[in-house]
């Protein structure tokens, strides 16, 4: 039986400060990058699937409810929640197997350190003048050859079912972005499957209310909203690069 001294030690431990931290680190980049990153990035999907909802609604059953239960696209956002639970188990996975080495903690460092570099960048090109962003943005093009599979799964899937958005969520979670990027590399750092997965479904989950607002009120109710957010998202993204430095700190010691 553990002690209660022994209990508190536990809950104080590198590993689990690096579960919450990672956590509540990717679910807050997560909601604030989504404001100024995922809703002008994605909000044409989100809208084009909720035209075609509209669109095949009776004129009798047009309301206010339906026009907010089908704006918040619930089968697709859980597609993208698939698709980054994936990748983070996959890229979690990727440095399982150095988990046991002596130097894994230095591994797990720099991959922190890495998202936090990137998380710095997103927030900078807030703020930067435009041609320092054009540089920061460029490693976010994707090859033509991947635009181009994700053009082709994209229109393959059938539209107008739950089970088609929800197909479409998975294909375009594998969009190429620097955002995306960055918590993946936070993820990785974990070297555990399981928790890889978890920081990138809590990572999914702030990027959710942001692209349902845009889906239930539109790009431009969205735009009102998102102003005064969006001058506090370069901060909080600073502040989740802090953290991430701590954790990477942390490692190391």
């Amino acid at each position: 039986m553990m002690t209660d001294l022994q209990w508190l030690g536990a809950l104080c431990s590198s590993d689990t400060g690096l579960r919450g931290g990672l956590l509540l680190g990717l679910f807050v980049a997560g909601a604030a990058g989504s404001v100024v990153h995922c809703a002008p990035m994605c909000g044409a999907f989100v809208l084009g699937q909720v035209s075609e909802r509209m669109a095949r609604l009776p004129q009798a059953r047009l309301c206010e409810r339906q026009r907010i239960s089908n704006g918040m696209l619930l089968p697709y956002h859980l597609g993208r929640l698939c698709t980054y639970a994936g990748l983070g188990a996959a890229a979690a996975g990727s440095t399982a197997v150095l988990g046991q080495s002596a130097w894994f903690g230095s591994i797990s460092a720099a991959l922190l350190v890495l998202a936090a570099g990137l998380f710095l960048a997103l927030a900078l090109r807030r703020i930067l003048p435009g041609r320092i962003v054009q540089g920061l943005a460029s490693f976010e093009r994707a090859p033509r050859f991947w635009s181009a599979i994700l053009g082709r799964a994209a229109r393959s899937v059938p539209r107008g079912s739950a089970a088609g958005e929800f197909l479409l969520g998975i294909a375009l979670g594998f969009l190429p972005c620097g955002f995306l990027y960055a918590a993946l590399a936070a993820a990785a750092a974990s070297g555990r499957p399981a928790l890889g997965a978890a920081a990138m479904v809590a990572f999914g989950l702030g990027t959710v209310p942001s692209l349902m607002l845009v889906g239930i009120a539109g790009h431009a109710a969205g735009r009102g909203w998102s102003r005064g957010v969006a001058v506090a998202a370069p901060v909080l993204m600073v502040v989740n690069a802090m953290l991430l430095l701590a954790l990477a700190w942390q490692r190391m010691a």
